[in-house]
């Protein structure tokens, strides 16, 4: 029968080790139940046509037997009432008999083993898919908790992969500021040189001016000479 061939897997495997390798705990669990369901009712399917097998095969032992038992006491009637001859034939039916009771006991035996592989099995059964719906609830909870850590995780990574970038916008604003202030120098050192000269032209301007003054001082007026002179020239026109 195909499921006593899953029998050793079944009886062999481990829920816990299972759910330790699993990738995602929380799918597996649902598909463990959902198979281990399948296989309990194609079990308890099995088990009850086993058993009833070996009830059968134990029926129809007993059943040889008690035929075993009747031909004895009719063998031994048959040679109380004097007659040998039907006594060696139940004998005879009786050692026939005995024959089939040997192939019988063992079918029995062998019913009673897949009887009890079966109870094992249905048994281990029932205990996984208990234990396993009793750690669906802690299971899917503690996945609940693993997603929501792990997004909070990701966020965590997300601000510090803006802080770099913060920072990064940081160094760039400085080099902006540094290349704004060195063009602005080199500006005010143009506009300084063009300024100078003017300045310097204008200074001299003022200067000659000033001196000019300083030279009218230094002559000054003589009165009496501008006197005589103007003298002169009026004397010249009156003539």
């Amino acid at each position: 029968m195909e499921i006593l061939k899953r029998f050793r897997d079944i009886m062999a495997s481990n829920i816990n080790a299972m759910l330790d390798k699993a990738e995602d705990p929380e799918k597996m669990i649902d598909q463990y139940l959902r198979d281990l369901n399948s296989d309990l009712g194609k079990v308890k399917a099995e088990t009850a046509a086993i058993m009833a097998a070996e009830k059968r095969e134990r029926r129809e032992l007993d059943e040889l037997q008690s035929e075993i038992g009747d031909m004895q006491r009719y063998a031994v009637k048959a040679l109380e009432a004097g007659n040998e001859d039907d006594a060696r034939k139940f004998l005879q039916r009786k050692a026939e008999l005995a024959e089939k009771e040997r192939d019988r006991k063992t079918a029995v035996e062998l019913a009673n083993a897949n009887t009890v592989q079966m109870r094992q099995m249905h048994d281990k059964l029932e205990s996984d898919i208990g234990e396993l719906e009793s750690r669906r609830a802690e299971l899917k909870g503690r996945a609940a908790i693993a997603k929501t850590q792990k997004k909070m995780n990701d966020l965590h990574s997300s601000v510090n992969g803006s802080g770099e970038r913060i920072s990064a916008f940081d160094k760039m604003e400085e080099k902006i500021n540094q290349e704004l202030d060195e063009a602005l120098a080199m500006q005010e050192l143009n506009r300084s040189s063009s300024v100078d000269i003017k300045d310097l032209a204008a200074k001299y301007e003022t200067d000659s001016g000033v001196d000019d003054e300083l030279d009218s001082l230094e002559t000054g007026i003589n009165v009496d000479d501008e006197l005589a002179a103007l003298k002169s020239r009026i004397g010249k026109g009156e003539q």
